[in-house]
C-alpha cells in the first residue's frame, strides 16, 4: 500500500475533486446557475452563448486557484501550528519533570 505522500506525488489525491459542500444551498444555487444558463442558451445566438461559456470558465478557473491556495494556506497553518503543539509538548514534559 502506498504511503499518502506517494498517492500525493502520484496525482491519486485530489482534494479538490472530492470537496463538495454539504449546505443544501450549495444544491439550490447550482440548480438555479443551470436553469440560467439554459435561459441564456436559448436567448443567445450560439457565438455569445460560446462567449459568455468562455467567460464562465475563466471565472471557475480563478475560483480553482483561489481554492488551491486556500488549501495550501490552510494546510501551512494547520502544520504550523502542529509544530507548536509538539513544542508546547515538550515543555510541558520539561516542567513536569
Amino acid at each position: 500500500m502506498k504511503s499518502m505522500l506517494e498517492a500525493l506525488y502520484c496525482g491519486e489525491i485530489r482534494p479538490e475533486e472530492k470537496i463538495v459542500p454539504r449546505d443544501p444551498e450549495f444544491r439550490r444555487i447550482r440548480r438555479k446557475i443551470s436553469e440560467a444558463k439554459g435561459m441564456w442558451k436559448g436567448k443567445l445566438s450560439t457565438d455569445d452563448f460560446n462567449q459568455l461559456e468562455t467567460l464562465l470558465d475563466l471565472h471557475r478557473q480563478t475560483e480553482s486557484m483561489q481554492a488551491t491556495s486556500s488549501f495550501v494556506n490552510g494546510f501551512q497553518l494547520g502544520a504550523l501550528m502542529m509544530m507548536e503543539v509538539y513544542a508546547a509538548k515538550e515543555e510541558f514534559l520539561y516542567v513536569l519533570r
